[in-house]
């Protein structure tokens, strides 16, 4: 099983960073100046709507940050021909990584085994990274269980907390799907991050990624930090 990271450790927030741009009035220049700050800070990848998916993976041509798209975004209740037809598109216009949202009314259901369907087809039919967004502000601790269980079993690499609509990540799930995990696929923290020290602590608590629209805001905070701690 992975280790977590302690205080002792220090954590370079960069490298767990989706940089992300999913307001619905984002535009071609913010999609280009995300593009740009991702590259000049190392981010993990920068995330975008999949109408921005062909001109975030011109911009990153040639860097190591990766292009990040949602589906079924943010409610996950478009039909699962749907999902995986917006899947095989951004696949085909060169994106590398999916944040699917769950079908919440069939999880409150328990319709368990159409959710595993929906997200092992996406899966296996794009062969791109799938993270499985659990909105788990509106689910119970049983619930967040069950749906972990049922995206690793179909095949994600990524357990989601949250779309940042519903409510945001806390370190308390976060620590569940630690739990839950036991290290089989990564855990991304998003919604409501706005300091280094909120991210530096739900890292510390089992993320292995944090979604977030202000990453160059925790760079400079987590610079300023490190300077005042001195040599």
């Amino acid at each position: 099983m992975a280790r977590r990271p302690t205080a002792d450790d220090g954590v370079d927030l960069a490298s767990y960073i989706d940089h992300s741009l999913l307001s619905p009035m984002a535009t071609t220049e913010q999609v280009a100046q995300w593009c740009v700050e991702g590259d000049r800070y190392g981010f993990a990848s920068v995330c975008i709507a999949p109408c921005h998916v062909p001109q975030a993976v011109d911009r990153l041509h040639n860097t190591k940050v990766k292009v990040c798209t949602v589906i079924g975004f943010p409610t996950g209740a478009t039909t699962s021909a749907t999902k995986l037809y917006e899947a095989q598109e951004a696949a085909e216009r060169g994106a590398d990584e999916l944040d699917v949202v769950l079908n919440l009314g069939w999880l409150k259901e328990g319709k368990t085994d159409a959710i595993h369907r929906e997200i092992a087809t996406i899966c296996e039919e794009t062969g791109l990274l799938v993270k499985a967004i659990l909105e788990t502000a509106v689910l119970s601790p049983s619930e967040i269980a069950l749906a972990a269980e049922v995206c690793m079993d179909a095949g994600v690499a990524f357990l989601k907390t949250s779309t940042g609509w519903q409510g945001g990540a806390t370190v308390d799930v976060v620590r569940q799907l630690w739990e839950l995990t036991q290290g089989r696929v990564g855990i991304k923290a998003s919604g409501g991050i706005g300091t280094a020290a909120q991210a530096t602590a739900l890292v510390q608590a089992g993320a292995t990624r944090i979604g977030t629209s202000r990453g160059v805001e925790l760079m400079r905070q987590q610079k300023e930090a490190a300077a005042a701690e001195g040599p």
